[in-house]
């Protein structure tokens, strides 16, 4: 690597965040860094941060930024992140992007750059309304895109394959509202900064492992 991958990754709901971040991870030899996995890792540990956080969601309560982030620095100053690292769900807003900087300043740290996976609302919907999961085994499915042998039923277990209630077009178009209003504004905040990089959400024929490397390079982060 040229420079230190340093990465943050955005995108809408359904845009293929977490894919391409596992490739990322996996081309460039970095650590995933996913909110979600935190949020699940404090709460199940029962860590002080996690004490906090479940306080505010059991009365219902959005958990405050300054909560998140510090999880997202305890995460940052660990060992296995110093060769880089891919962040995934942090930050959504620009009060959080200049906590970030913060954060970053405080760690002797930078970023590299800040992929964003340019996909159309229209494309998102189409995506997410076709989405299947194993009432069983949670085995994923798509009606479009990776269809089951017999419709309804999961090939590996023979169980009924469901819809989530989220998944309805009506509810995909609402969480694709709340992106633009909150998170979109950090698409402006990075391309000012000269950190934004524009990914297409298309995989090519060479897989999405070949892709990522391609664009990597392209970035200056793999030889």
């Amino acid at each position: 690597m040229d420079k230190k991958a340093n990465l943050i990754l955005l995108g809408a709901p359904g845009s293929g965040k977490g894919t391409r971040a596992v490739a990322i991870c996996k081309v460039l030899g970095i650590s995933q860094v996913a909110t979600g996995d935190l949020f699940r890792k404090n709460l199940s540990e029962n860590t002080d941060l996690g004490k906090l956080a479940k306080g505010y969601m059991d009365r219902g309560e959005l958990v405050p930024d300054d909560v998140t982030a510090a999880m997202v620095k305890e995460r940052l100053s660990m060992p296995d992140v110093r060769a880089g690292f891919v962040l995934d769900g942090f930050p959504r807003t620009v009060n959080q992007a200049k906590m970030l900087d913060d954060i970053l300043s405080e760690l002797g740290e930078n970023l590299a750059s800040v992929i964003y996976l340019d996909v159309s609302d229209d494309e998102i919907v189409k995506r997410l309304a076709g989405r299947l999961v194993c009432k069983n085994c949670q085995a994923p499915y798509h009606t479009e895109f990776t269809p089951p042998k017999v419709d309804g039923v999961c090939d590996k277990c023979g169980g009924a394959l469901l819809r989530r209630d989220d998944d309805n077009p009506e509810t995909i178009r609402k969480r694709l509202k709340v992106f633009h209003e909150s998170t979109y504004p950090l698409i402006e905040f990075y391309e000012k900064k000269g950190l934004l990089v524009r990914v297409k959400s298309e995989i090519s024929p060479k897989g999405l492992e070949a892709d990522m490397r391609d664009i990597l390079e392209k970035m200056g982060l793999l030889k």
